[in-house]
């Protein structure tokens, strides 16, 4: 993308999207696990539609948990309930489950990484320090210097009107919103840089009646201008590039959105990848994160690729930079490590990748101790990765997540100048 002018948008949806209730369904019960046994193994999906959420998967720990009541009350903070969630309702929902446990196969090959055993068929029962991936597979982190928390501009907007578009939901500022709504944002990008705000798209599920008018035209104008002046305006009040007067709004494009949530349409966990990372401007492994605890790689190497990327911009060696990781099932070490500035580096990539790889330990079990992944849950009042699975799991700064810190900036920087002698 270097130097080129273009259109660049990107997504997001609120925590009232069915594939978002989803994923918020499979991380509270990963929270709930990690809480009571941290070194659970979870990998739980969810799947919920017109009245019924179904839990599946593989689940090994020494604790119980309560899953239909994870459920429902999720479900409940959400919005769901009965006619003020538009038909989708926690109480009478159907809750059904089916969960197994870990493969033994697959346990044992994790819990003792292959650089630790003695040949490729002896595995363990218990976890040993050094473990192994949960599975193969590619992972990519991403950060750039488009804006402060180092994220590209279009998803970093997206993900703010959307929160602000549950936020205005959740505090009766606007009191006809319902949970489901998406937003979208294009911006127009010169030289590669960030120059103004295209479109914009708002879709979000209302009800019926809005302020007492029931014609549909009207409510829509309602709607749109209440979009504008209580979700577009308040969020882009710190942002230099702001909507002019060529911007293009789309605020409920459909024209109507009352029947919204597992109710409208039929939601799967891990169906959101892009807006949970970059929203398309950085690949992605296709791996999905939520439900699924540390061992596995597709949520935790994910995260230890974005905290590589980020302190290697912050350090002032690339403005743009991306790193692919690679994994073998029941192997510690990484299988390969890429780094791609795309020809923003102050040094070559190759000599970037060699100071990554001496600087930072990215075995599994080493993420896990570094960012204390499995005792997140239980340091947060036993809510951590539910919080995760709406707006993001990339680029937050509403809460403390330790992928988001560049305390390596300074060492990849002295690292970066000795590389230069």
């Amino acid at each position: 993308m270097s130097g080129k002018n273009f259109l660049f948008t990107s997504e997001s949806v609120t925590e009232g999207h069915p594939d978002k209730v989803c994923d918020q369904i499979s991380d509270a019960i990963l929270d709930e696990f990690l809480t009571k046994d941290p070194k659970s193994r979870v990998a739980a999906e969810t799947t919920v539609t017109t009245g019924m959420a179904l839990v599946c998967g593989e689940i090994t720990s020494n604790c119980y948990v309560d899953i239909p009541s994870i459920v429902r009350n999720t479900i409940k903070s959400i919005g769901y309930n009965g006619e003020e969630g538009g038909g989708f309702d926690y109480k009478t929902c159907a809750v059904l489950t089916s969960i197994d446990e870990q493969s033994s196969d697959i346990a044992g090959g994790v819990n003792m990484a292959l650089e630790a055993r003695e040949d490729n068929s002896k595995t363990s029962k218990e976890e040993t320090l050094d473990i192994g991936a949960g599975d193969q597979g590619i992972m990519f982190g991403f950060a750039c210097d488009e804006t402060k928390e180092f994220m590209p501009l279009p998803i970093a907007l997206a993900h703010k009107l959307a929160y602000r578009l549950s936020q205005v939901r959740k505090e009766k500022i606007v009191d006809y919103l319902r949970p489901d709504g998406k937003t979208q944002v294009s911006v127009e990008y010169r030289n590669s840089k960030p120059y103004r705000i295209d479109t914009i798209v708002i879709s979000t599920q209302h009800d019926p009646i809005v302020k007492g008018c029931e014609n549909n035209k009207e409510i829509q104008e309602i709607i749109r201008k209440d979009m504008i002046e209580l979700v577009v305006e308040p969020v882009f009040k710190n942002y230099d590039i702001k909507p002019d007067s060529s911007t293009k709004y789309l605020i409920n494009p459909s024209g109507r959105f009352v029947i919204g949530g597992p109710q409208g349409d039929a939601g799967l966990t891990g169906r959101k990848i892009i807006v949970d990372t970059y929203g398309g401007y950085a690949r992605h492994g296709g791996g999905a994160f939520s439900g699924k605890d540390p061992t596995k790689v597709d949520r935790s190497a994910a995260y230890a690729a974005r905290w590589v990327a980020k302190n290697i911009v912050k350090a002032g060696l690339a403005s743009k930079c991306e790193i692919e990781l690679a994994y073998a099932i029941g192997k510690s070490e990484p299988v390969s490590i890429l780094v791609d500035t795309f020809e923003t580096g102050k040094i070559p990539d190759e000599e970037i990748s060699k100071i990554v790889k001496e600087t930072f330990d990215l075995r599994p079990a080493a993420i896990i101790k570094q960012f204390d992944l499995r005792n997140l849950p239980a340091k947060n009042g036993g809510k951590f990765y539910q919080k995760l699975a709406a707006y993001g799991h990339i680029g937050r700064e509403d809460f403390y997540v330790p992928w988001e810190e560049t305390q390596m900036a300074d060492i990849l920087s002295k690292k970066a100048s000795l590389a230069m002698v």
